[in-house]
């Protein structure tokens, strides 16, 4: 009995021959071979070609073809045509094929997913023009901060190629003034990853808790501190559980109650990438002094990038706010944004410390 699989080839072939066709006129005349004789060329080829793999096979399976000389194939002609499956599918989810009755096993090559490997990098790496009282600064509490206008240049400025460009998303809200700031906040107890970082992010309702320094005294500036549900609806909803994964990106809407502007509305963009995390904070709604309106929505933003490096948690920030010319002459909101930037670091360290404290005493616990 011929394979099924051999049979249903040529019933296929069969099919679609041209000698199965309507009849054509031959255009080479009476003595020239018809069309079909080269289809039953191209058939004895492929039968050969079937009859030296039967003959592999032969040679490889002569014991099991003694074993099952008397037995049925496992499946029919008809039944391999009309499409029925084996009975038996766990067998060939194990990994099994039939062929005619013989199985045969075959095992697949294991899968391979290479994973990004980088090396963390140093401060030097990313800040290498730093002077020596420069990079001092960096480390203290208070860290490394310069204002300036718009017509002049920053002064704490990353190495190119590595795609930290705060400056450059700051400067398209048109700015008339900008502040940068630039911090290493030391590992304790174990090094941080994202993940500490995005959940220190997320505790909103702690920013109140921090003061700004004003002539040596702690000044509290932000009364409150919560999230919202949207920019239209203003309801406060409280801070999430600390997340267990990294989200590639989020938006989440703020409300900080300060001493001079009352309600601040802030929209926070958030994004991952593979070194670290960006923090984009903007006014989605006017801001108020006393009551008198002195910068329009989406003219307040403040970009902060964070970063495990080898010395500690990088966070580097810009800020970048519009007042128009007859304002700034008589209101220098410079000081009060300087001090509303220190105010975010400290919460920012406060967060990663709590994460650091946290994630020592579960591993204390499970030891």
């Amino acid at each position: 009995m011929r394979p099924a699989g051999k049979t249903a080839c040529l019933f296929l072939l069969i099919l679609i021959s041209p000698v199965y066709a309507e009849p054509q006129p031959n255009p080479n005349g009476e003595d020239s071979p018809p069309n079909g004789l080269f289809f039953f060329e191209e058939l004895f080829i492929f039968e050969e070609l079937f009859s030296f793999g039967e003959s592999l096979m032969n040679e490889e399976t002569h014991s099991v073809e003694e074993n099952f000389h008397n037995e049925e194939p496992f499946l029919s002609e008809e039944q391999f045509l009309s499409g029925e499956t084996l009975p038996d599918e766990e067998t060939l989810l194990a990994g099994e094929t039939y062929l005619n009755g013989y199985n045969f096993f075959f095992e697949a090559p294991p899968l391979i997913f290479e994973v990004p490997v980088f090396e963390i990098r140093s401060l030097d790496a990313i800040f290498p023009n730093l002077s020596r009282s420069q990079r001092r600064t960096v480390f203290s509490n208070e860290g490394l901060r310069h204002s300036f206008a718009k017509d002049e240049s920053p002064m704490i400025v990353p190495a190119p190629g590595l795609g930290i460009d705060l400056l450059g998303s700051v400067m398209r809200k048109d700015p008339s003034h900008l502040i940068e700031a630039l911090v290493v906040v030391p590992y304790d107890e174990r090094e941080l990853d994202l993940l500490d970082i995005y959940n220190a992010l997320g505790r909103i309702e702690k920013i109140k808790d921090h003061p700004a320094s004003s002539r040596g005294n702690d000044l509290y500036i932000i009364t409150e501190s919560t999230r919202i549900e949207s920019a239209r609806n203003r309801r406060a909803i409280s801070d999430p559980s600390p997340a267990v994964t990294l989200p590639f990106s989020e938006t989440m809407y703020l409300r900080l109650k300060e001493i001079n502007f009352g309600n601040l509305f802030i929209r926070a963009d958030v994004s991952i990438s593979m070194y670290g995390i960006t923090y984009s904070m903007t006014n989605f709604a006017d801001v108020r002094y006393f009551l008198v309106p002195i910068m329009r929505a989406e003219r307040f933003t403040t970009i902060i990038y964070l970063e495990p490096v080898k010395e500690g948690i990088l966070i580097y920030s810009m800020s970048g706010f519009y007042l128009p010319g007859f304002i700034s002459d008589r209101v220098n909101l410079t000081p009060n944004i300087n001090r509303r930037i220190e105010i975010f670091i400290k919460w920012i360290t406060e967060g990663l410390r709590k994460q650091e404290s946290t994630a020592v005493e579960q591993e204390r616990d499970m030891a």
